[in-house]
């Protein structure tokens, strides 16, 4: 957390400094407010009971060293580094300024007052912060490797690539890793959000932080304890909460205008006042230290980033990143979601339903292993579909030479000395080749119920050899997310490289209200762009790895999946660590309850800051109750904002 406290805003110094020692932070504040209250109780009961002298003095000593001695360290300091002006400084002047004019109770009241507001403040923050902090919680501090022929506990931190470790029924994964033996289903909730446990086999991922669940797993670390999903999580959520929003940064800047504002207006009540009004010395004086107590910035800078670093907390619970509070602002004005198709709407993983050989000398079984050897080496799910098939019928292929991937097209190359052309018909129809009629009508119908469809072509011998489709499922919940999003106003769009009939049918099972088709991934860029212009803020949802482009291009990036996935975490503004899909309508919620909390905690600080300083001018406010309203309103913004801490519900 360090590097969170250190990038922060500046009025966060004071209530984030306990970022390294929490504990011992927040307990020397409430030490030090404590002793101002008794000290200045003190002061107060000599004084009433006709003691003067030291004792009333000392005693006032006390509780103006212990109650402003923080805040005096914390604003010198920002005002030597950065000569920058602090709200703390204001407080500390005023204080300072009434002992100056003989009121010396008030002025102890005032920094008893703005301690205990400082100290409820770091107590409120501190719950956002450790909510971040229970992420590295989740990490067990050893790991059980094995050495030669036995079990041995290690710290995580001395654990390498490679070894294999043990983790038993109940216990949390201590690293990344494969699941080399064992079967037992692994609760991924930490990481994903999937509130049902996952089931992990042989070749299946887990991640560190997540529970093992009934059955003993051994598993190959395939990532070093600082470059889990989790510590990159972890990084990335403490990365989002230092980048300033919108707001928060014309907050920020106004901060220090205002608060020079207020502190050259104090100099000039002391003047004005006595010299034109008739006010004495002590009098003017003093309504220029209730001037800079009443007019101070502190509810209004404090309003946006708490809210804000309380809602990137939530989201990051619920297994969503949100990189900034930048992009929780431009969630909330969101006209229109494009969603790609494969992988996002569907599963992503289709399944071969059709191979059609359309000679009569080839075996097909042949035809199918000399195909699979060009598409292994393809990442499409096409490709992958095709691969599966031959590999479930016990097929093996040699290694395919002069392999070419054509993007959005297919795949060639040369198999058992056979050249062949794989892919679908823009492929072909670069080239010159047009399918027969019956050819083109059983294409047709295949993709009209919703398949995707390619060819395969000998070009040396000019002939068809096979029809090939795959078909993909829908993702679970998918009608249900594109439901939820129509439903919060916003526009959906499918946008995806398949046909025209199998876009349709997939557009009309999930309920999207227009899609674009046959996208090579640099059109995508471009659909997003125009969906940009013609409607205005637009999230672009894909998986990371092929859409970075068009994710890169949206108002805001959304990635799928992104658990394990690089790509993913440092390409997306936003990332769906799970596959539900119905995290994103959500998440959209949250930030529009953050935008109207901020909104609130805006109109609330503003109108007390209004409403204080007309009763100080007007209704001779008491200094004490100035500092009461003044530190009451920047703790109830401070509350109001944590109230993101329980989602969007």
């Amino acid at each position: 957390m360090a590097e969170l406290t250190t990038t922060a805003l500046h009025f966060f110094r004071r209530r984030l400094r306990a970022a390294v020692n929490a504990t011992q932070g927040l307990a020397l504040e409430w030490i030090l407010t404590g002793i101002t209250l008794v000290a200045l109780v003190t002061g107060w009961l000599l004084e009433h009971n006709g003691i003067t002298g030291w004792p009333v003095i000392v005693a006032y000593i006390v509780a103006y060293v212990a109650g402003g001695s923080l805040a005096l360290i914390n604003g010198l300091q920002l005002l030597w580094t950065e000569h920058q002006l602090d709200v703390d400084l204001l407080m500390v002047a005023a204080a300072l300024g009434a002992a100056y004019i003989g009121h010396p109770a008030e002025g102890a009241v005032l920094l008893f007052l703005f301690s205990l507001s400082n100290a409820l403040q770091t107590y409120a923050l501190d719950r956002n912060r450790k909510a971040i902090e229970a992420l590295l919680d989740l990490r067990p501090p050893v790991a059980t490797v094995r050495r030669g022929d036995a079990w041995v506990t290690v710290p995580v931190e001395e654990v390498q690539v490679g070894d294999i470790i043990l983790v038993r029924p109940g216990e949390r994964f201590p690293l990344d890793g494969v699941v080399v033996q064992g079967v037992s289903e692994v609760d991924q909730s930490p990481i994903t959000g999937e509130s049902a446990p996952v089931l992990k086999e042989e070749g299946a991922q887990v991640f560190a932080g997540t529970v093992n669940g009934t059955g003993a797993l051994e598993v190959r670390v395939t990532r070093r304890v600082e470059d889990t999903t989790l510590a990159k999580i972890v990084r990335l959520v403490e990365e989002a909460q230092a980048t300033k929003a919108t707001t928060q940064r014309r907050l920020e800047a106004f901060e220090q205008k205002y608060a020079t504002f207020v502190l050259l207006g104090a100099v000039v009540l002391i003047v004005v006042l006595p010299t034109f009004f008739g006010y004495s010395f002590e009098e003017g004086f003093y309504k220029a230290m209730l001037w800079l107590v009443v007019a101070s910035p502190c509810a209004l800078v404090i309003s946006t980033p708490a809210s804000i670093l309380a809602a990137l907390a939530h989201a990051a619970r619920r297994g969503v990143l949100i990189k900034g509070g930048v992009y929780l602002e431009l969630l909330a004005d969101l006209k229109v979601v494009a969603l790609d198709k494969t992988g996002t709407l569907t599963a992503g993983k289709p399944r071969l339903t059709h191979f059609e050989p359309l000679v009569e000398d080839e075996d097909p079984q042949c035809l199918l292993r000399q195909i699979a050897a060009l598409e292994v080496h393809s990442e499409h799910p096409v490709a992958k579909a095709i691969v599966k098939a031959a590999e479930e019928q016990g097929l093996s292929w040699e290694e395919a030479e002069g392999v070419r991937a054509v993007p959005g097209r297919g795949v060639e190359g040369e198999v058992e000395g056979r050249r062949l052309w794989v892919g679908n018909l823009r492929l072909f129809a670069e080239r010159g080749l047009t399918p027969p009629p019956a050819l083109q009508d059983r294409l047709a119908e295949l993709e009209a119920q919703g398949h995707t469809a390619v060819l395969a072509y000998a070009p040396d011998e000019g002939r068809w050899l096979a029809l090939i489709a795959v078909a993909d499922s829908l993702r679970p919940g998918a009608r249900e997310a594109v439901a939820e999003l129509k439903a919060l106003g916003t526009r959906v769009v499918m946008l995806t490289g398949d046909n025209e009939r199998v876009a349709a049918s997939i557009a009309a099972q999930v309920g999207v209200d227009d899609f674009v088709a046959n996208l090579l991934p640099q059109d995508k860029v471009t659909a997003v762009e125009q969906l940009v212009q013609k409607y205005g803020p637009t999230a672009m949802v894909g998986d990371g790895v092929n859409d970075a482009p068009a994710l890169a291009k949206a108002t805001v990036g959304v990635a799928m999946g992104g658990a394990g996935t690089d790509v993913a975490l440092e390409t997306a503004d936003v990332v769906l660590m799970g596959d539900d899909l119905k995290m994103l309508p959500y998440t959209i919620r949250l930030a529009r309850k953050a935008r109207r909390i901020i909104t609130q905690n805006l109109i609330f600080a503003l109108g007390m800051i209004v409403v204080l300083v007309v009763s100080a001018f007007v209704a001779d406010l008491p200094l004490t109750l100035g500092v009461l309203g003044h530190e009451g309103s920047t703790v109830i913004v401070v509350l109001n904002g944590l109230r993101l801490l329980r989602g969007a519900s």
